[in-house]
């Protein structure tokens, strides 16, 4: 029965032309590699503590690489070819296959997009150091996590393996250490078949285009799914980055978060802004609606107030960076002063670009100037146009001396005082 499981796992992906001493080669490392996962067991603990049971190696994640293959056939996926299999991962996470490398897989490091290091992580439900973690197929033309064997095959249902295991069990003791073996987790079929489907669905998105799978991983695997725009800077899926914009609101405990949503530090240290953020907050931000796209301004404003103060630093952007940034994010507000649909035909109220010059000193001032208002139509216009907005915020929000008995001028009264030029 273990002969005709493996050999239906494994041969069956063995190019034809191999001999057949390597496809018994590739059975025997197959169950090697699941005995040894049998063995250890699914997890450990020890003194209360999660206890490492078992000690991944390549030869983990090439056992699996056969099974995976096989599921997405059955399942439907067309593989790409390899030109526009390495396309979509570089469009995607950012990352060159070299096709000169003889390395079969690359590393996906999600806490460290640019860190080309392989190692193997499994991405855990439990508190875990290691960073959440995917990995590059090359050759067979897929993504995928590191997974056990059993997590993706049911070896229960051959008896001897099921005899395997328990006889393991009877034999492995460690002296203060308790092991979890998989025959006892209750619900790992439901595992299996959620990861099995998570492959299947990430797969047939990313290189099939297939927008069935787009609509169940935007109920299931949500932070998958944020992390291609928030954290490798994806913007390339319209409908996903209106999902992801939707959902992110600007937090003062997380303030860095709103500012994925329009610009990405790129691996080689320049910045990228995503054009197709301000497209799809064009839509989304319309008069009379009653949704939460009402308050996108004013997420606006409070990620204006926080990036502008240079004592919240973010990490390796330069001042001209920043400058960059804000100017493209306040263009976008300022729009809706000009807009009659807003504030009852008036246009928006919100004194975008009155903000931005209080908020930048002399040196960004003269950045702005340098670089002409990074080419932006109708910036100076509209940055020459704000000089009121500028002295009403300052005098009415940041300095707090508006009140009943100290109202700020009338525009036609300070412009009397400050003609334009």
């Amino acid at each position: 029965m273990i002969k005709r499981i493996l050999f239906f796992l494994v041969v069956l992906q063995v190019n034809d032309f191999h001999s057949q001493n390597m496809a018994e080669n590739s059975e025997s490392s197959f169950l090697s590699i699941l005995k040894a996962q049998l063995k250890a067991g699914a997890s450990g603990e020890k003194s209360e503590t999660d206890y490492p049971a078992y000690q991944f190696t390549l030869k983990d994640l090439e056992a699996t690489e056969s099974i995976i293959s096989k599921e997405l056939e059955d399942n439907g996926y067309k593989k790409p070819n390899k030109e526009a299999f390495s396309s979509i991962i570089n469009k995607v996470f950012n990352r060159i296959i070299d096709p000169r490398s003889e390395s079969k897989y690359l590393h996906i490091n999600f806490e460290d997009k640019c860190s080309k290091d392989f190692k193997l992580f499994k991405n855990l439900n439990s508190i875990d150091v290691n960073p959440y973690s995917t990995y590059v197929f090359k050759n067979e033309l897929f993504i995928s996590n590191l997974y056990s064997i059993p997590e993706i095959l049911d070896y229960t249902k051959d008896s001897k393996l099921f005899q395997y295991e328990r006889e393991a069990e009877n034999k492995n003791h460690v002296a203060g250490v308790k092991i979890y073996y998989w025959k006892d987790i209750t619900d790992l079929k439901e595992q299996r078949k959620k990861s099995i489907k998570t492959l299947i669905a990430r797969n047939q998105y990313l290189f099939n285009n297939n927008k069935v799978q787009y609509k169940w991983l935007i109920l299931n695997d949500q932070n998958f799914m944020a992390s291609l725009v928030k954290t490798f800077g994806y913007a390339g899926d319209t409908d996903l980055l209106k999902w992801v914009i939707e959902r992110t609101k600007f937090n003062k405990n997380n303030p860095q978060d709103y500012g994925k949503l329009f610009w990405i530090k790129q691996c080689d240290g320049s910045l990228k802004l995503h054009a197709n953020t301000f497209k799809v907050l064009q839509k989304l931000y319309l008069p009379t609606d009653p949704s939460e796209n009402r308050f996108i301004l004013d997420h606006i404003k409070d990620y204006l107030e926080y990036l502008a103060d240079f004592n919240n630093k973010e990490t390796g952007v330069s001042k001209e960076d920043k400058v960059k940034i804000l100017a493209n994010i306040v263009y976008f507000a300022e729009q809706y002063k000009y807009d009659k649909r807003f504030v009852s035909g008036y246009g928006d109220n919100s004194k975008m670009m009155g903000r931005l010059r209080f908020f930048l000193d002399q040196e960004e001032i003269n950045l702005l100037q340098k670089n002409n208002y990074f080419n932006l139509p109708k910036f100076k216009e509209w940055w020459d146009n704000a000089d009121y907005d500028e002295y009403f915020v300052e005098e009415c929000e940041y300095n707090g001396t508006c009140g009943p008995d100290n109202q700020p001028m009338k525009i036609t009264e300070w412009r009397k005082q400050h003609p334009q030029k």
